[in-house]
This record gives structure tokens, sequence and C-alpha cells, in this order.
């Protein structure tokens, strides 16, 4: 199957540089791209891409709102909104993380981890990188901040395992490795997790094992 994409960003040079990279794969294809956030909240709505890569700072609309208005907490078919940000605009991609995006690279990541990105949005299992996510969360965790989600009393065992390796950037295959389990069962624990937790995605997982010092010994 081939793996629709949008992408989002007010400079030409960028929109462009992304596209040669993405079309270059024989299973991605850019169907459109936007010079502003209303622009892509408009032609994501239209269009349904796959994946919509969005830019943090753009005219009209900025990638935050953009994120919620394509994949928040009230959208009833949210779309797959990876963030293209830099560490300078942290809590700006925090804003956006809370907003529902599934994932978040740098400007100037490599060709093979914006593919590898777009792929992982595609099939839900969105990009949690131990060089990028896991040290933006690190970095985002307020120190001493009070808990406001539910006890991690609520978690099983097995589950906080899991919380645990999704919060240290493995992926699906390496969790079931790790764990000595099959696929499924990681996928069937991933989805009771973001039950009980009240979050949409790995990244919401992620970013609650920080804020709740669960990811500490991970």
């Amino acid at each position: 199957m081939t793996i629709t994409a949008l992408i989002a960003d007010d400079q030409a040079m960028v929109r462009g540089g992304l596209r040669l990279i993405l079309e270059a794969q024989p299973d991605i294809d850019v169907i459109a791209e936007a010079t502003d956030g209303a622009e892509a909240v408009s032609l994501a709505r239209r269009l349904r891409p796959d994946v919509c890569l969005v830019d943090i700072r753009m005219p009209r609309l900025d990638g935050i709102a953009v994120t919620r208005a394509l994949a928040g907490p009230d959208v009833p078919t949210p779309l797959n909104v990876v963030v293209v940000t830099t560490f300078d605009l942290d809590e700006y991609v925090y804003g956006a993380l809370r907003g529902g995006a599934v994932g978040f690279i740098l400007k100037d990541a490599g060709p093979n981890l914006l593919v590898e990105a777009v792929r992982a949005a595609s099939n839900g299992d969105a990009l949690i990188s131990p060089s990028i996510t896991i040290r933006l969360l690190r970095h985002l965790t307020p120190s001493g901040a009070p808990t406001t989600t539910r006890p991690v009393a609520s978690l099983s065992e097995r589950e906080t395992e899991v919380v645990r390796a999704v919060a240290r950037g493995r992926t699906n295959q390496e969790i079931a490795a790790d764990l000595f389990i099959s696929l499924s069962t990681v996928k069937s624990h991933l989805s009771a997790i973001q039950n009980k937790l009240g979050v949409r995605n790995r990244v919401g997982i992620a970013a609650w094992a920080w804020e709740n010092r669960v990811a500490d010994n991970a």
C-alpha cells in the first residue's frame, strides 16, 4: 500500500527537501503541500492523508493549533500528525504532544529517520526515538510537578514494564523480544494502557511515564 503524506511548512526549501526524500521511497506519495497552518488544516481535512508532517512555526495557524485541529481529543476521526521541530521550541512541542501529535523529528534529521517516522505513523506505531522524543520528554518533565493522571497502581506489573519500554523508545517488535511475549500481546497491552491512562497513542504513554516518574528506571 502507498502511504499518502501532506507537508506543511512555510519555507519552500524545506517542503521541497522533505518531498524529495519521501517521494524517493516506493511506498510514499506526497499528495499535498501547505504553506501555512490554515491551509494545512483545510487540505488535510479534505484529502485525509495517512500522515501529516507539520512545522511548529507557520503563519495564520501554528503547528500546535494545526495538531489540535487534526488530532486533538475532540476530533472524532483524528489524523496522524508528526511534528517537525527543533529543541529551542520545547514548550511549543509539548503543547503539540498534548494536542495529539504521534511523533517528532528534527528539521535536520537524516532521511532515514524522516521515512521511519512517516511509516511508523501510518502503521499506528508512533515514532518514539531515544535520540529525539525521549530526550525532549525528559527535558519537559517539570521537577516536582504534581501528578494529575491516574495512579500507577491502576497498571499491572506487565503493563508497567511495557510503559517503561515505550518511554525508553522501544518499538513493538523490540518490546516483544525484550519481554518474551508475542507482538499481538504487546499491542493488547498498549491498548489497555491507553484506556487506563486516558491517552490516545504511544507518545501520550511516554509523556505520562516521564511526568509520573514511571520512566525513571527505564
